[in-house]
């Protein structure tokens, strides 16, 4: 366990803590302002331009704050998000589809882009954030700790193997059954429980607030995001940081506008965004 996987864990547990025994709420825009750290750009970087930003389901929310804030920073740009299973969008990019940038829930999407010379540059990492489990509001299952995703009877919602999340909470599950007090067997009875496999993590977050299944491991900002589930919290030295990346592509007409939208994510402005919807920096 790394030192910052350690911290970004802790982080981001302490972060929800507060609302485990409680439904999470979304974060508004009058809790997430538009960062205004600088004077605005008066002309668009390259000239106008509108981008196709492909961008993961766990995005969703926080596209769309980018999406404001950038365009009134940048006259002249506008940016036309579509969401979906990182897996999904990497797929229609392969297949051609004219994106200008990719934003997944990880890094080994993008990367694989670059590879087949789809993409320009190196993946830029944009966001971090950790791991929960969630459970439907009044956890009718009474799921007390993680050890109990393995109880016999226990309906668990995962998502699809090709799904970032899924590589993720297999990490976490290796990580919790090493832990003193979990049962022999721990990985095997969870992936018994297992009843469902979704799309994405936000589709896998929202059939665990219809009370679809009786708990989930999604990302700690797809908890907030909900508003209609409640969290069970994870050991923080057995998290898993999940860091987000980003690459522009190589069928963009928009090159210039590309690194610098890639470039603003990363910086002041772009991450106050990404943490004014619980992400962490990427790193």
């Amino acid at each position: 366990m790394s030192l910052y996987r350690a911290a970004a864990a802790a982080a981001l547990v302490l972060a929800i803590a507060a609302c485990s025994a409680a439904p999470a709420s979304v974060a508004s825009p009058s809790q997430s302002p538009i960062p205004t750290g600088g004077p605005p750009v008066t002309a668009a970087p390259g000239g106008p331009a509108e981008l196709q930003v492909y961008g993961a389901a766990s995005l969703k929310a926080v596209l769309a704050k980018v999406k404001e804030a950038y365009e009134l920073a940048n006259p002249g740009i506008t940016l036309s998000i579509s969401t979906d299973s990182s897996a999904a969008l990497e797929t229609k990019i392969e297949q051609g589809a004219p994106a200008d940038v990719f934003l997944s829930a990880d890094t080994a999407g993008p990367q694989k882009l670059v590879d087949a010379g789809l993409a320009t540059g190196g993946v830029v990492k944009i966001a971090g954030n950790v791991l929960t489990v969630i459970v439907p509001v009044g956890n009718p299952a009474k799921i007390a700790s993680p050890a109990d995703l393995a109880r016999p009877g226990v309906k668990v919602i995962a998502a699809g193997d090709a799904v970032p999340i899924t590589k993720y909470a297999a990490k976490l599950i290796e990580y919790l059954a090493a832990l003193t007090g979990y049962p022999t067997g721990f990985a095997s009875a969870y992936a018994a429980n297992i009843v469902s496999r979704e799309d994405s993590a936000g589709a896998v977050a929202a059939k665990i607030a219809l009370g679809e299944g009786d708990a989930a491991i999604v990302y700690a900002t797809d908890a907030v995001a909900s508003g209609k589930v409640e969290n069970v919290a994870v050991p923080a030295g057995a998290n898993v940081p999940a860091t987000y990346g980003g690459v522009a592509l190589a069928r963009s007409k928009f090159a210039q506008a590309t690194s610098t939208f890639l470039a603003w994510l990363t910086g002041a402005e772009g991450q106050a965004v990404f943490a004014g919807f619980g992400f962490l920096p990427g790193k």
